[in-house]
């Protein structure tokens, strides 16, 4: 039996199980007892994933992708909208990002935020954005991956401001909660475009009335140009692409394990999905195609250069992930889609890895953020530094290690591609280079040389 294919709901509705049951009765209980609901729940979700994954596999490929209506959500005159769940082999890639990073994130959470206040209230908040998380990514038409969109920007804000009574938290959670709505009003275009051209949201009627369209020439305006762009406006405020980048660096003033989550792994990863979902418009729209890979690779090489100079170790993790996002979207606008996928899923877990090993970095120097304080945690912190060392070397693009592997692919994508170029490719590589040169850097100011307090007295002699 097909348990997981036939109860895909259960996937999302688990953390929100765990976001209510936390909210509601959370404030009076142990942190064994909120830890048991939100870590269980979590959990449960990346269990089902596994499961999922062994009857996706079995699935004849005429059955793919996978598609499961529960009820009618939305019925309107002739316009229907169904709470509907699909999986193909990009769901499960994202689902297997979403529930295995987060669940990893929610046990590290434990132990960061024991001594906080508001200690069940965070982890309401971080299942609930799991949930919202996992419909985005499982979603069968528009509006409910919308529904998801929204979800995840509304418990962006509420992460990155939870340390509500400290000004710059609060302020940097209405930031980000403003940006995205300047990004949001381009994709909700897009959307009353589609109904008005395909006259329906879901996927399998968008994308087969697609398929017989005509490619629109390059440099010209038309239907599928429109779409692409205003998708484009909407990617480019929720995955912190030039000009709406602002938000990403601030979103820093969140706890670290928010960071881990939110801000490297899974929500800035949104547009990226969403541009590379709607690949066959954007396949016959090569004027928007064009734009979304000069986007990324504007945003790859300006916040590398911006991350060279950063002294805050969060917010250089903050700038290589807005340039390793240009890097995903440059590859999605050179047509290599399972090339920025790849990318993404790689880039879920080095990042991750090292926001919560800059997490145990700021433990263990006290609060400490600034890397001109730092040095010599080599042999304080072994086991952080040699993780660190891990996730460096895999961002960086080290041979054997995944981003050498994902980044080798875009590059040769941008390279040869038909939509791609040799200027695209220098600039790819350039940001490739200055990208392991400020990990590195961040690297040996944190582990390397004495304690700054030891180069002190050194002087001082």
């Amino acid at each position: 039996m097909n348990f997981a294919l036939e109860n895909l709901w259960l996937i999302p509705a688990l953390p929100l199980l765990g976001a209510a049951v936390n909210g509601l009765f959370g404030r009076t209980w142990t942190h064994a007892r909120v830890n048991n609901i939100a870590i269980g729940s979590t959990g449960l979700s990346f269990l089902l994933t596994l499961k999922l994954w062994q009857e996706f596999l079995a699935l004849p490929a005429a059955q793919v992708p996978f598609s499961k209506s529960f009820f009618t959500w939305i019925a309107a005159g002739a316009f229907r909208a169904d709470f509907a769940l699909s999986v193909d082999q990009l769901t499960m890639v994202m689902l297997s990002v979403v529930t295995g990073v987060g669940w990893l994130i929610h046990i590290y959470a434990t132990g960061y935020m024991h001594h906080e206040g508001g200690y069940y209230r965070f982890f309401s908040y971080l299942n609930l954005f799991m949930f919202f998380m996992l419909i985005l990514v499982m979603a069968a038409n528009y509006l409910l991956l919308f529904v998801g969109w929204e979800g995840v920007g509304l418990c962006s804000y509420l992460l990155i401001g939870f340390y509500f009574l400290k000004k710059s938290a609060a302020d940097a959670g209405k930031k980000a909660f403003i940006v995205n709505r300047v990004g949001d009003f381009g994709f909700l275009l897009a959307m009353f475009l589609m109904f008005r051209t395909f006259g329906s949201l879901d996927f399998s009627t968008v994308f087969g009335v697609t398929k017989s369209m005509p490619e629109e020439p390059f440099g010209t305006g038309g239907i599928l140009t429109a779409i692409g762009l205003l998708m484009l406006l909407g990617a480019t405020g929720k995955s912190a692409q030039v000009p709406l980048y602002v938000w990403l660096p601030d979103a820093m003033e969140g706890p670290t394990p928010v960071s881990a989550l939110i801000h490297a792994a899974t929500m800035v990863t949104a547009g990226v999905y969403v541009v590379a979902r709607s690949n066959i418009i954007y396949a016959l729209a090569p004027t928007a195609l064009a734009a979304v890979a000069i986007a990324g690779c504007a945003t790859a090489i300006y916040a590398a250069t911006i991350g060279l100079v950063q002294t805050d170790i969060k917010r250089v993790l903050a700038y290589s992930t807005v340039s390793q996002l240009g890097y995903m979207f440059l590859a999605c606008g050179v047509g290599a889609f399972a090339a920025g996928i790849f990318h993404l899923m790689t880039h879920a877990f080095f990042k991750a890895l090292l926001f919560l090993g800059a997490g145990s970095v700021i433990h263990a120097m006290g609060g400490e953020q600034d890397l001109r304080g730092m040095g010599g945690l080599w042999r304080r912190i072994p086991v952080t530094a040699r993780t660190m060392l891990a996730g460096t070397l895999a961002i960086a693009g080290a041979p054997l290690f995944s981003g050498f592997f994902s980044k080798d692919a875009i590059l040769a994508a941008a390279w040869s591609s038909p939509w791609g170029g040799k200027l695209l490719y220098i600039f790819g590589l350039l940001t490739a280079l200055l990208t392991a040169f400020y990990m590195f850097r961040l690297f040996f100011l944190t582990f390397g040389g004495a304690p700054p307090k030891v180069r002190k007295n050194r002087r001082n002699m």
